[in-house]
């Protein structure tokens, strides 16, 4: 069927989009517990953080360790880290209006790349600044039993906050799928920014405490302000591949091959259309997706049958998955048309 006799039906076929349910905590709900519940990731992540950071500057304060100061300012960083991206979560959950019909979920990959941003300049700036500082005015590190107890029960709590956020992101690996390819499908920000926060806060953890320990045993200070430097590094790698995720959403990244695949098979196996030009998706939102179709459909069908096709059509994308929040079929011959 032709798109001039078609082109008055595509109005009617942006639907309203869904209300966003998010294993990151996305969800609508007006419950205190509720909310904590779908974020237990965050929460959990925001308690360790807050407290370990308090007891390494603590650590700090007492002994001189460079490798210490600079934990702190990690595990702080993080901490404000993790506010940010409730914020993030609680801006994103606002309602479609005239300004924005697809919604707000988006703000949320915005709130991402602030987090990265703030992990590079805050987190590892400050960690290499002091830990070069520290090189070139040297304090030896009077007792280290305070760093070591202080460096024990952070890895306890950072090792609880990670195992918690293992298992949440675990859940979203799919099956034959590697982790690293679930993260970088992933349109789910806080859950894998958690992930590469406590697994960069373990690694740092184990070097501060190498560090305090080769500064005292071969009596060398420099070493700690070495491991400082070391440890801005890896928050600095850890931005980046942060940073590069989250402008992948801003910008807009695609749905899941299968899931466009099970897409247009649903057009594919329709006997009024005799070809699919293309079906193009977009993340609105972590689980919210915007569908855009060009088919060619059979010249004879009257116009009421196309508002029955398209009806029927709408109803089998959407049973596919409920991530399809909006649908727009533009009719268009092959030959006219963009195929991909």
């Amino acid at each position: 069927m032709g798109a001039e006799k078609l082109g008055c039906v595509e109005a009617r076929l942006g639907a309203t989009p869904a209300p966003l349910v998010s294993s990151g905590g996305m969800a609508n709900t007006d419950s205190p517990l509720a909310h904590v519940r779908d974020n237990i990731v965050l929460y959990g992540a925001l308690a360790a953080n807050v407290g370990i950071a308090v007891a390494k500057f603590v650590a700090a304060a007492l002994t001189g360790s460079s490798s210490m100061a600079t934990e702190g300012v990690h595990s702080l960083v993080d901490s404000g880290n993790q506010v940010l991206l409730l914020y993030g979560q609680k801006r994103a959950n606002r309602p479609p209006d005239a300004s924005h019909p697809f919604g707000y979920a988006r703000e949320l990959y915005f709130w991402a790349f602030v987090v990265a941003i703030l992990i590079f300049a805050v987190g590892a700036g400050v960690s290499i600044y002091e830990g070069i500082v520290h090189i070139q005015d040297p304090h030896a590190i009077e007792d280290p039993t305070v760093n070591y107890i202080v460096l024990g029960i952070a890895v306890l709590l950072e090792g609880a906050s990670w195992t918690l956020a293992v298992r949440e992101f675990g859940g979203s690996v799919g099956k034959g799928q590697t982790w690293w390819q679930a993260i970088r499908r992933s349109k789910d920000p806080p859950n894998f920014m958690v992930l590469f926060e406590d697994s960069a806060a373990l690694i740092g953890l184990v070097i501060a405490a190498v560090g305090v320990w080769a500064s005292v045993h071969f009596a060398d200070p420099r070493i700690d302000g070495a491991a400082s430097v070391l440890i801005g590094l890896v928050l600095a790698v850890v931005a980046g591949v942060l940073a590069r995720e989250a402008k992948g959403l801003i910008i807009g990244e695609a749905a899941d091959p299968r899931l466009i695949e099970q897409l247009r098979a649903v057009l594919d196996g329709h006997p009024m259309i005799t070809s699919v030009n293309h079906v193009r998706t977009v993340h609105t939102g972590p689980d919210s997706v915007f569908v855009a179709v060009s088919a060619d459909f059979e010249d004879h069908i009257s116009m009421g049958e196309a508002e029955s096709l398209i009806e029927v059509l709408e109803d089998k994308m959407k049973a596919v998955s409920p991530k399809i929040s909006s649908i727009y079929i533009r009719p268009e011959k092959r030959e006219q048309a963009f195929v991909g």
